[in-house]
């Protein structure tokens, strides 16, 4: 019993290992060569390109100060930026800012790149490296001007300019004091001859007025003071009651006086172009203003836009080095002038 035990547990153990024999071999898992990194080329992406400015996808922008009509600036000034932009080749579109500050801003935002600036504006805009100045205004061959107290001539107030020999018959202590607790018609809170001098002649002689009414525009105080019932006086150039608004109004003359005028010591207003602008553009603008003073046809596209522009004249910073001088004396800060 014990020896058939044995051949059936040997029979087992060879059948087993007969099986086992018989089994595939277990697979032999090699590891992956390392692969080397291949080297993408770059692609060259093209820069995008620049629009020239001056092109009519990026047009040169002209601002007008609104120290004229409305009616002036936009057909005047539209009539002059076609004609600098046949002169040119550049595409020139015409904006007109609602105030002196918004035209200092315009210069400093890129919404401007020419601008007609009266001087304070331009001052301020230089002060914040907004703008250089290319050319001066020409009136009757002088680039300074001075700055006239007009009201009604029904007013009561005495004048104290003597138009025959255009010189004034007293100081501006006495021709003011007549303004004392009365109501002034200002043009814009930057307006060299429209507010800042005039109403520092006012209280600089210890003359209190009522508050002003800023109605934005020279030839908007003589038609305020014509009309009446606005105000009792105000200041503008010399001499607004002569713009071309007033063509068809022959008694402005008669019905606004003249009370004072100040000595010529203002600079006139200019052509200023933003900083930053590039230099053949600046000298492409410049020559083309220069020629077009130059022509009759110029003169009268120049006179039209409502500034009384005679003549342009290069000039560069140092032309207002005096006025900055007579302001610091004053104890003005023209920075304060604007909100």
């Amino acid at each position: 019993m014990r020896s058939k035990l044995y051949f059936v547990f040997a029979g087992i153990l060879v059948l087993s290992m007969l099986l086992a024999a018989c089994q595939p071999a277990a697979p032999v898992v090699e590891e992956p060569a390392p692969v080397e990194p291949v080297a993408v080329p770059a692609t060259d992406v093209p820069e995008p390109t620049a629009i020239p400015l001056g092109s009519p996808e990026n047009p040169i922008i002209m601002a007008m100060a609104p120290s004229a009509t409305a009616e002036q600036l936009t057909t005047g000034g539209g009539a002059l930026a076609a004609k600098l932009q046949e002169m040119t080749g550049y595409t020139i579109e015409l904006t007109i800012p609602n105030s002196y500050a918004a035209l200092v801003e315009a210069m400093g935002s890129g919404n401007a790149h020419i601008g007609w600036l009266p001087p304070l504006a331009y001052m301020l805009a230089k002060e914040k490296d907004y703008a250089n100045v290319g050319l001066v205004v020409l009136r009757n061959g002088a680039d300074h001007y001075g700055v006239q107290f007009v009201a009604g001539a029904a007013s009561g107030f005495t004048s104290y300019f003597d138009s025959a020999t255009n010189t004034v018959t007293a100081d501006a202590a006495t021709a003011l004091a007549q303004f004392e607790g009365k109501k002034p018609c200002w043009t814009d809170p930057l307006s060299a001859s429209g507010y800042v001098i005039p109403s520092g002649l006012i209280a600089s002689n210890g003359i209190k007025t009522k508050a002003a009414a800023f109605v934005i525009g020279h030839p908007t105080v003589i038609q305020a003071l014509y009309a009446g019932g606005i105000c009792d006086f105000g200041a503008t150039y010399i001499d607004a009651r002569t713009d071309k608004k007033f063509a068809e109004v022959p008694d402005v003359l008669e019905k606004v006086s003249v009370i004072w005028v100040s000595d010529p010591f203002i600079p006139n207003d200019n052509v200023s172009f933003a900083a930053g602008l590039p230099e053949d553009v600046v000298a492409n603008l410049t020559a083309a203003l220069v020629e077009l003073s130059s022509t009759e046809e110029g003169q009268t596209l120049l006179k039209d836009i409502g500034y009384q522009v005679q003549g342009l004249k290069v000039v560069d910073d140092t032309f207002y080095d005096e006025f900055r001088v007579n302001l610091q004396a004053s104890g003005l800060d023209i920075t304060t002038l604007v909100k």
